[in-house]
């Protein structure tokens, strides 16, 4: 992700929180041989298996140019295609309960949704956690830590703390707390990796993990190494594909080397429950929405 891209999400989630407050609401196996029989478009993936998925997720955000021109549209579209569960990141203007009226009337659930640090502070977590059970939700996520909030290896145990607290407020109504990684999280500091002091420091009773699979791979880390010292901490996935190293160019699902018949394969180790789709900056939000889901429809493990 450029320094432009990072930038436009920050700016996206901190705008979605404002929103949703002001509303009352809140590296490994890169050589994958390809099973025999598939197309050169079904990608590099290794099939063996007879498993497949039987519901699959999107991250709103991969359309969410198109949510703020027309929500309701874009679901339906979402929803034609034959995803079944959404993760939102923003509301776009529409109160928690009328978005969760479009999701029962489309057939759609939302297991999730994205949300900003500031939007787990004791005067907003209320209002945070009234939004997620009005929409549905089963997790909460915090998406993103900007630069400053995380330059020292205590503002980490910092946020551990934080995690906590956020855990326990989410079960008391029902709901559990998780973080999204992306590629920092991975960066060494006094000779320790953040995601460590993150999953060593929360409770695993009250902060689970989304994995973004593109990410932990981009930063040379081994998704299957967590999923054996922390099984059932991963309860979801953001699936995007990369073209590989070294820029890892973000890809459709199925287009590029990410190996995900063998991280599927581990999902009751890992805990993992649900696969959501993402593309942060495709050139076509709907064709690439269909073709990674056409691919994840295809794919045995």
């Amino acid at each position: 992700m450029t320094d432009e891209m990072r930038t436009s999400r920050r700016t996206f989630l901190g705008q979605a929180a404002a929103t949703a407050i002001a509303l009352g609401a809140p590296a490994h196996l890169w050589a994958c041989v390809p099973a025999d029989g598939k197309s050169e478009d079904d990608g590099p993936e290794l099939s063996a298996g007879t498993d497949k998925l039987d519901r699959i997720g999107l991250q709103l955000y991969t359309v969410r140019d198109l949510m703020k021109q027309n929500v309701e549209d874009t679901l339906t579209k979402v929803a034609g295609i034959g995803y079944k569960d959404v993760e939102f990141a923003g509301y776009f203007d529409r109160t928690p309960t009328a978005l969760r009226a479009t999701l029962d009337k489309l057939d759609l659930t939302s297991p999730a949704s994205h949300i900003g640090y500031d939007a787990i502070a004791p005067a907003k977590i209320a209002a945070t956690l009234d939004a997620a059970n009005a929409i549905g939700n089963k997790y909460i996520i915090v998406a993103y830590l900007l630069d400053t909030q995380r330059k020292t290896l205590d503002d980490w145990k910092r946020h551990a703390e934080v995690f906590n607290r956020a855990g326990e407020a989410a079960n008391a109504r029902g709901l559990t707390f998780a973080y999204h990684n992306h590629d920092f999280e991975f960066v060494r500091l006094d000779g320790k990796v953040p995601y460590d002091v993150l999953l060593e420091s929360t409770d695993p009773k009250l902060v689970k993990m989304e994995m973004d699979l593109y990410w932990i791979t981009k930063a040379g880390s081994d998704w299957s190494a967590y999923f054996n010292r922390w099984p059932g901490r991963f309860p979801m996935v953001h699936v995007k594909d990369s073209a590989g190293p070294p820029q890892h160019e973000m890809r459709d699902v199925g287009a590029g080397s990410m190996p995900f018949a063998s991280i599927f394969a581990q999902r009751q180790k890992g805990g993992i429950e649900h696969f959501f789709v993402e593309h942060d900056n495709p050139k076509d939000p709907l064709a690439s929405i269909r073709a990674s889901y056409e691919h994840l429809k295809r794919l045995t493990f």
